[in-house]
């Protein structure tokens, strides 16, 4: 139960792996495969768009930035979607930041170029759209997660999220990078990941994170990851 989905014509990506023959070839001649480093950016708040990627392997972070240059994880793209939906969806520049979370491929495609593909309707316009109810699910869970479940139920449901974007069991990421994605101290993002691998859900070392007893961290966290879940799976099946 992932957002994993095996690929029918050599795409991982959920969108471009659930387009219809005619409709990718169209697309493809105009998609550039780039690998992303982690932190990486690809949108910064009040830029235009220039381009929107589609993850095959790495995964990007949505992030709301304050005046302090304080920021926090708003929603997180893997090989579900595509980072820059509010290009498709009319807007110029963006309102927030978007950064590589964790390291990998994407196809690049200029956010122009989306506009001409998807002005007048069709295949991929169709998939987008049902793509812009599912990410804005995870946004609205994302508010009601933050204000109502425990810093630790978060954390599981930051890891199962992860877990699905991810080739295999281990990711890599700091308690710095994870407190800031949660909007936590670093300091009890330690004692959570030290629960964790005392209860075996989880090992963690030097920042190398290995799930190891996924049904047990499901349990552990809150109900927003199944929702999340439920909804790009009936909303994006291919």
């Amino acid at each position: 139960m992932t957002l994993r989905s095996k690929p029918k014509n050599g795409f991982r990506n959920r969108l471009l792996n659930g387009l219809p023959p005619p409709a990718l070839r169209r697309l493809r001649k105009h998609l550039k495969e780039v690998t992303l480093s982690r932190r990486d950016s690809l949108h910064e708040p009040g830029k235009p768009f220039r381009f929107v990627y589609f993850p095959e392997t790495a995964m990007a972070s949505l992030l709301t930035v304050l005046k302090d240059g304080t920021q926090t994880e708003v929603a997180s793209i893997g090989r579900e979607g595509m980072v820059g939906l509010p290009a498709f969806l009319g807007a110029k520049r963006s309102a927030r930041r978007a950064i590589c979370q964790m390291p990998g491929t994407a196809w690049r495609l200029s956010a122009a170029e989306l506009v001409r593909q998807t002005h007048r309707g069709g295949p991929l316009s169709d998939l987008l759209h049902r793509y812009a109810q599912a990410l804005f699910t995870q946004m609205a869970q994302l508010a009601t997660c933050n204000r109502l479940h425990t810093i630790e139920q978060r954390c599981c449901c930051w890891l199962l999220m992860t877990h699905d974007r991810v080739e295999g069991d281990e990711f890599y990421v700091t308690h710095e990078f994870l407190s800031e994605m949660l909007g936590a101290r670093r300091s009890g993002v330690t004692v959570i990941a030290g629960t964790l691998q005392r209860a075996g859900l989880i090992s963690y070392t030097r920042g190398r994170v290995t799930i190891l007893d996924r049904r047990g961290l499901e349990k552990a966290a809150c109900e927003c990851y199944a929702i999340v879940r439920r909804e790009f799976d009936s909303l994006l099946r291919a």
